[in-house]
C-alpha cells in the first residue's frame, strides 16, 4: 500500500460507488465533461479526507479552533499520510509587589481602586542593590521587565530624592523615544512590516492604503446640466432636494455666478467653490415645516466635503453617496499602507514598499544582486534563497509582469490561479499530495509548458500531483489519466478510463479520448462574417494602467476575441475602458473608466452587458433558479395547485425568501455556516428542515407528485421534461441547459458552482431577455472549467446571439474559441510593463501571419490542420 493511494467505494455527491488505485510519487490527470464527478473525486473525496485526517491529528484543545470535518462519502481511502507538530507550552512568571499610582504595595493587601477613575499600575519586577556580584541578577530582572512591558522599563533609583528629575529613568528598546514621543520603531521582526497587523499598518488607513473620497466627475456626472437642472447628481431628487436648490442659489449669488447656465459654461471660480466650498456666510432662505419661509445665514462646505461626510455616517442614506465615492491613495502612507517610521529600513538601500512595487523579474533580479556583508549575510542568506524559490515559481508560471504589492482583486482569473498556490508549493516538502483544479486556467499556451514543468518537479521531488485539469497538454504529460463520466450529472459518476494516456486516445466511451484524438474537434467557420464599414466602437489612446495610449476598433455584428499573454493589457482594454465606459455612458453607471481615452461610436448600439467570473451569489441561498428569475413561474404554478387554493396559499409562500412557507430556524437558508478559524467556512444542513429550506405545511403541496423542494433538487435536464408543456419555463430551461448547464441542480447553492459555471448562468440569463439586435456583451474568459465539449455547446450559443445582429467581445486564451472568431485583437507582447501595444489585429488566419504574436504562433498549425 505504500506506494499507492486506493479508494474503494467512493459514493460523494454523483460517484456510483467507485473504486480506483492511483499510484503515488507521480502526475496525475483527472478528466471529464464539467459535472462529470471529477472535482467530487479529487477535491470533495480524496483531498477532503485528507485534510480531514490533518484536523483529527492534534490535541483535543487545539482541535476546537480548526472545527469538525465531515467524512466523505467514501468506504476505504488508503495511503493518505498526514503530519503535524504541536509546540510545548510555557509557564508563566510570578511577582509580590505592585506600584500603584506611585506606591509599592504587596500583591496581597493592595489598596482599592476607583473604578471611574485613571490609575498606573505598574509591576515590580525586583529590588536590588547595584553592585557587581548582581550583574547577572539585574539583566535577568531587566529582560523580563521589558518582556512584561512590552520594552519598555522604568528604573527607580530609591536613594535620590522624590524630587530630584533623575530619580525614575525610562528606557526602550525600541528604536525611537523612551518618552512616549510619537516618532519611533519597535523591534525589527516581520510583523513591523506587515500592513495585516496593527504593529506595522498605516494608523490613517488602518493599512489599507486607500480610502474613499468624492469625485467631482460622479457628483457632477453631466456637465450639460444646470445647477438648477440638477447638474449635483447626489442632491437630485432626494430628501431635501428643495433645500439644496436654494442653498445653491444663495452660494450663486454670494459668488457671483448663474444657476441657470450649463455646468460646463461655469466660471473656473464657480467650479471651486460649488465643490470645495465658500469662505464667507450665505444668506439662506427656506421653507419651515409649516411653509413659512425664513432667512438665516449659513455656510456652505461644499459638495465633496458634504459628500464624504454624509457616506462616514452611520445613516440609511448614506448608500446615496456610495455612487460618488472613488478610492484614492491614503495620503499619509502614499498608499504604501505602512507606518511611516518603517521606510527607514532599507535593504539594498531601498524600502519594503519600494521592493513590493517592482515587477517580479525586476525583484528576482535584485534579490539575485544583494551582497550583504558581515553579519549581515549570516542573516540575510537563508531569507534571501526562499525568497529567491518563490519568485522562481511565479517566473516559471509566467507572473514576471506583477508587482507583489498589486491589491489581491486585480489580477485575472489565470493569474490569481497560481499566486495562492506559490505558497504551499514552494515549501519543497516531500511525500506530499498535492491537488491541483485546473492549473492551466488563464495561462497562455506560452506559459503552458513552464507550467508542465513546475508540475513534474514537484512530482520528482517524491510528491504525488493530481490536477484536474481539460488542457490537452497538461493531460498529455500526465503518468496516469483517470477520465470520469461518461457524462454529466445523472449520466456521469462512474470511471470510463483508468490508465495510460495512449489507452485513453482509441477508449471507444470517452468523450475525453475522443477530443484528445481528434475524433470529435471543434471546427472552424466555413466563412467569417464580413465587417460592415463604419459599424464599429472604437477605443482611441487609452492609457490605463499598462497601456500605451493604444487605439483599437471593435467591429459591430461581430464575434471578437480578445487575445495575449497574462498581463499584456487585454483585461484592462476590453473590461476597464470599453465596457466601463459604454456602461456609464448607456446605462449610467457609477463606475469610472479609465481616464486617458476617447470612443467613438457608441451610437451603433444601445445596451452593453457584461458576464464575468464572479460569483451569481455569497451564501447558499442564491442558485440558478433565483439568479434567471426562472423560479417565479414554478411558484405560480404550486401557487394555484388544488391542495394550496384549498389551504389559501399564495405562489409567495413558495419562497424562501419571505416569512410563512420557510423553515423560521435559518430564515429560510436551509444551512447552518460553521465558521473554522484557519480552515474555509463551511455549510451544513438545518437540522430543523434537514436542508429543505421550507417548513413541513409547504411541502405538503405538490405540483405533479413532486414537493418545491424536489423542483429545486431536479437537473436543468430533468427539469425540461417536468415542465415540457409550460412554455415560458422551457424557453428559460432549453438556454440553461444549451450553455452546458444541464448537469446542474436549479436550487444548487451558488458556492459550489465553479467560477466557468457561474458564468454561464449569467450569460444564460442574458440570454433569455429579448434583443433588438444592438447590443454588446463582454466575457472574460467564458471557457473556465469547461470540458471541450462544453466549449463547443458554448461557442453554438455565442454565435446564436452574433447572428441577432448582436456583438460578443471575448477575453481568452482558448484556441478553439479564437479559430472561430470573426476578428482577433491581439496584446502583448509581454506582459506588464513590456505590454500594453497592439501586436495584431484582423482575423485569425492574419494574426497567425504575424511573426511576434504570441498567440499567432500557436493558432497557425491549429488552423493548418483544420
Amino acid at each position: 500500500m505504500k506506494d499507492r493511494i486506493v479508494i474503494k467505494g467512493a459514493r460523494q455527491h454523483n460517484l456510483r460507488d467507485i473504486s480506483a488505485e492511483l499510484p503515488r510519487n507521480a502526475l496525475i490527470a483527472f478528466t471529464g465533461v464539467s459535472g462529470s464527478g471529477k472535482s467530487s473525486l479529487a477535491f470533495d473525496t480524496i483531498f477532503t479526507e485528507g485534510r480531514r485526517r490533518y484536523v483529527e491529528s492534534p490535541s483535543v484543545y487545539a482541535r476546537q479552533f480548526l472545527g469538525e470535518l465531515d467524512k466523505p462519502d467514501v468506504d476505504v481511502i488508503e495511503g493518505l499520510s498526514p503530519a503535524i507538530a504541536i509546540d510545548q507550552k510555557r509557564t508563566a512568571d510570578g511577582f509580590s509587589r505592585v506600584r500603584v499610582d506611585g506606591e509599592v504595595h504587596p500583591l496581597a493587601g493592595q489598596p482599592p481602586l476607583d473604578k471611574r477613575g485613571k490609575h498606573s499600575i505598574d509591576v515590580v519586577v525586583d529590588r536590588l542593590a547595584v553592585k557587581a556580584s548582581a550583574r547577572q541578577r539585574l539583566t535577568e530582572s531587566v529582560e523580563t521587565a521589558l518582556g512584561l512591558a512590552g520594552g519598555v522599563v522604568r528604573v527607580d533609583f530609591v536613594d535620590l530624592d522624590a524630587s530630584d528629575p533623575e530619580r525614575e529613568v525610562r528606557f526602550s528598546e525600541r528604536m525611537g523615544c523612551p518618552r512616549a514621543h510619537d516618532i519611533g520603531l519597535e523591534a525589527l521582526e516581520p510583523r513591523l512590516f506587515s500592513f495585516n497587523a496593527p504593529w506595522g499598518a498605516c494608523p490613517e488607513c488602518t493599512g489599507l492604503g486607500s480610502r474613499m473620497e468624492a469625485d467631482l466627475g460622479l457628483v457632477v456626472p453631466d456637465e450639460e446640466k444646470s445647477l438648477s437642472e440638477g447638474a449635483v447628481a447626489p442632491w437630485t431628487n432626494a430628501s431635501g432636494a428643495e433645500y439644496f436648490t436654494r442653498l445653491l442659489a444663495a452660494v450663486a449669488a454670494a459668488a457671483g455666478f448663474s444657476t441657470v447656465v450649463p455646468w460646463r459654461q461655469l466660471p473656473a471660480a464657480a467650479k471651486k467653490v460649488v465643490p470645495h466650498g465658500f469662505r464667507e456666510q450665505v444668506h439662506l432662505t427656506c421653507r419651515n415645516r409649516c411653509g413659512r419661509e425664513r432667512s438665516r445665514l449659513t455656510r456652505f462646505e461644499g459638495v465633496l466635503p458634504h459628500v464624504t461626510r454624509r457616506h462616514a455616517q452611520e445613516d440609511p442614506s448614506r448608500e446615496r453617496f456610495a455612487g460618488c465615492l472613488r478610492e484614492v491613495p491614503c495620503p499619509a502612507c502614499g498608499g504604501a499602507r505602512l507606518k511611516p517610521g518603517v521606510f527607514a529600513v532599507t535593504v539594498g538601500g531601498r524600502a519594503i514598499a519600494e521592493l513590493t512595487a517592482l515587477p517580479i523579474d525586476q525583484l528576482a533580479r535584485f534579490s539575485r544582486d544583494l551582497e550583504p556583508a558581515g553579519r549581515e549575510r549570516r542573516v540575510a542568506d537563508a531569507v534571501v534563497a526562499e525568497i529567491g524559490e518563490r519568485l522562481r515559481f511565479l517566473l516559471d508560471v509566467g507572473l514576471d509582469h506583477l508587482s507583489l504589492n498589486r491589491p489581491a482583486a486585480s489580477p485575472s482569473g489565470g493569474e490569481a490561479q497560481w499566486i495562492r498556490p506559490a505558497t504551499q508549493i514552494c515549501t519543497g516538502l516531500v511525500g506530499v499530495l498535492y491537488v491541483l483544479d485546473e492549473p492551466s486556467i488563464g495561462l497562455h499556451q506560452r506559459d503552458n509548458r513552464r507550467l508542465i514543468e513546475t508540475l513534474l518537479r514537484l512530482r520528482d521531488g517524491g510528491n504525488t500531483v493530481i490536477v484536474v485539469e481539460h488542457d490537452e497538454e497538461t493531460v498529455k504529460v500526465a503518468d496516469r489519466v483517470v477520465d470520469i463520466g461518461p457524462g454529466a450529472g445523472a449520466h456521469g459518476g462512474h470511471v470510463v478510463h483508468s490508465g495510460t494516456v495512449r489507452e485513453l486516445l482509441g477508449h471507444p466511451s470517452s468523450l475525453t479520448g475522443a477530443c484528445l484524438s481528434g475524433r470529435r474537434r471543434i471546427p472552424p467557420p466555413e466563412a467569417r462574417r464580413p465587417r460592415t464599414k463604419g459599424r464599429a466602437i472604437t477605443v482611441h489612446d487609452a492609457g490605463e494602467h499598462n497601456l500605451r495610449e493604444v487605439s483599437v476598433s471593435f467591429p459591430l455584428g461581430q464575434f471578437v476575441a480578445a487575445t495575449g499573454v497574462p498581463g499584456s493589457g487585454r483585461s484592462t482594454l476590453v473590461n476597464d475602458i470599453l465596457y466601463t465606459a459604454l456602461a456609464k455612458r448607456l446605462h449610467g453607471a457609477h463606475k469610472v473608466p479609465g481616464r486617458r481615452h476617447t470612443l467613438t461610436g457608441v451610437e451603433e448600439i444601445d445596451k452593453v452587458v457584461q458576464v464575468d467570473q464572479s460569483p451569481i451569489g455569497r451564501s447558499p441561498r442564491s442558485d440558478p433558479a433565483t439568479y434567471t428569475g426562472v423560479f417565479d413561474h414554478p411558484r405560480k404554478l404550486f401557487g394555484q395547485s388544488p391542495e394550496a387554493k384549498v389551504r389559501g396559499y399564495q405562489p409567495g409562500r413558495f419562497s424562501f425568501n419571505f416569512k410563512g412557507g420557510r423553515c423560521e430556524h435559518r430564515y429560510g437558508d436551509g444551512t447552518i455556516k460553521v465558521e473554522r478559524n484557519f480552515l474555509p467556512d463551511a455549510y451544513v444542513p438545518c437540522e430543523v428542515c434537514h436542508g429543505a429550506p421550507y417548513n413541513r405545511e409547504t411541502l405538503d403541496v405538490h405540483f405533479k407528485g413532486r414537493s418545491i423542494t424536489d423542483v429545486l433538487g431536479m437537473t436543468i435536464e430533468d427539469s425540461l421534461d417536468f415542465f415540457a408543456e409550460h412554455a415560458i419555463i422551457s424557453r428559460h430551461l432549453r438556454t440553461l441547459h444549451d450553455v452546458g448547464l444541464g448537469h446542474v441542480e436549479l436550487g444548487q447553492p451558488a458556492t459550489t458552482l465553479s467560477g466557468g459555471e457561474a458564468q454561464c448562468v449569467k450569460l444564460a440569463s442574458v440570454l433569455q431577455k429579448r434583443t433588438k439586435g444592438r447590443s454588446l456583451c463582454v466575457l472574460d474568459e467564458p471557457t473556465t472549467g469547461l470540458h471541450v465539449d462544453d466549449v463547443r455547446q458554448l461557442l453554438a450559443v455565442l454565435h446564436r446571439l452574433v447572428d441577432q445582429g448582436n456583438t460578443v467581445v471575448v477575453i481568452e486564451h482558448d484556441l478553439d474559441v479564437i479559430k472561430t472568431a470573426d476578428w482577433t485583437v491581439d496584446m502583448g507582447p509581454e506582459g506588464g510593463h513590456r505590454g500594453g501595444t497592439v501586436i495584431a489585429e484582423g482575423t485569425p488566419e492574419q494574426v497567425a501571419a504575424q511573426p511576434r504574436s504570441y498567440t499567432g504562433q500557436f493558432l497557425r498549425p491549429l488552423l493548418e490542420r483544420s
